[in-house]
């Protein structure tokens, strides 16, 4: 790619810092401009939700790189948010009015937390977490105490109610579906999960939904469920899912559903690439169209989309999904797809030995596999799913 002098990395994440990582391992010796949005070097998320809540780290361990390694690797660190694309001249707006040129792109703006409906304005106590400064807001509520509820049983709300409990806060968790986690690991684990808190004194109100948040003079009293119950609170995570930051994309003529819309090489229109939490793309380990919001996703499509961008779609993007959630003393780690139609069975172990693996198969096919504290008994299945032929 003789011609392209000018790299743009939209993103101060994860999937930004493994792309300006690959362009210059592989060779690209052009200027190189990593667009961070928040005024702090790039960082690892994952922590947020378990270590720096809890102050087992100081946040400073969150940070992917320090300054002197951007600077060793040629890159320009811009601290300034994107504001607009313009591809057809193909620039990058920036807040103020300025704008970036570049020759190539990559897209790796994440996720925003979602709101609750009809949440406009902004009651005091009420939080979400995604970045950093969330984190530090949470943990400053958690150390003042009182009576915490989580709204949304998801992987970040399961954790930040491990996290809570372990500082000894009475937590209620909140959740319109039978289970925690259903949606990412099906009903016999969610069970699991659920049963995992509810030994450490977590109350789960499953099946319920929040009606709306109650405040005295603009700050958090209660969350009332849709069933007229209500919860007495002083602090209230909602973590009810995020949606890929791609606002500022809109009018770009790039093709945006759920994410920036890639195809199997990352690329999303000639010299622009997607990466990370952010991107939707066809995995052809599946034949499936994708959008993942896991760390060890963020690294390899960084890389993935660096690469093609370089050297001109060489390899399709084709991962097997991995992530992992801590829990109390609880590890849990998936490989592959965990379908929500998926016949499980447990291989290995049980729920009451507190240690298995579950398999996850449809149409007789093995899809996924899930370990609860079993990370060397899980690898095995791991091969297997790696081993598989392509869907197609």
């Amino acid at each position: 790619m003789g011609s392209m002098r000018r790299v743009v990395v939209v993103g101060g994440g994860a999937a930004s810092v493994a792309a300006v990582e690959t362009l210059r391992r592989e060779g690209y010796d052009g200027s190189l401009t990593l667009l961070c949005g928040e005024p702090i070097l790039p960082y690892d998320r994952p922590p947020l939700s378990k270590q720096v809540l809890t102050g087992t780290w100081d946040r400073g361990r969150t940070r992917l790189r320090e300054r002197k390694d951007y600077s060793d690797l040629g890159v320009r660190l811009l601290h300034a948010r994107a504001r607009g694309l313009d591809p057809g001249r193909r620039t990058v707006h920036l807040d103020g009015g300025s704008g970036l040129e570049y020759d190539g792109l990559v897209i790796a703006t994440g996720v925003r937390p979602r709101r609750l409906p009809g949440a406009s304005r902004p009651t005091g106590g009420v939080h979400v977490l995604r970045d950093r400064p969330d984190a530090t807001e949470l943990r400053t509520a958690f150390e003042a105490g009182g009576r915490v509820v989580i709204v949304g049983a998801g992987f970040l709300g399961m954790e930040v109610a491990a996290a809570a409990r372990g500082m000894g806060l009475d937590v209620t968790v909140v959740e319109p579906l039978a289970h925690p986690m259903l949606r990412q690991v099906g009903p016999e684990v969610g069970a699991a999960v659920a049963g995992l808190h509810r030994d450490r004194g977590t109350n789960l109100r499953l099946g319920a939904g929040v009606g709306r948040i109650l405040d005295e003079d603009g700050r958090v009293a209660a969350v009332e469920l849709s069933d007229g119950t209500v919860l007495p609170a002083d602090c209230v995570l909602v973590s009810i899912g995020a949606e890929p930051e791609v606002g500022w994309l809109e009018g770009s003529g790039l093709p945006l559903g759920d994410g920036v819309e890639c195809d199997e090489f990352c690329r999303a229109a000639p010299g622009i690439y997607a990466a990370g939490d952010v991107a939707s793309w066809p995995n052809p380990r599946y034949g499936l169209r994708m959008r993942l919001e896991h760390r060890m996703n963020a690294t390899e499509q960084g890389t993935a989309a660096a690469r093609n961008l370089l050297h001109g779609d060489v390899k399709p993007f084709s991962p097997l999904p991995y992530f992992w959630t801590d829990q109390y003393d609880v590890k849990i780690q998936a490989h592959g797809v965990l379908p929500a139609d998926a016949e499980v069975t447990f291989e290995e172990g049980t729920v009451a030995d507190g240690r298995f693996v579950a398999a996850y198969r449809t149409g007789g096919r093995l899809m996924g596999v899930l370990g609860w504290n079993a990370p060397k008994l899980v690898l095995p299945f791991r091969k297997l799913l790696l081993e598989q032929k392509a869907a197609r």
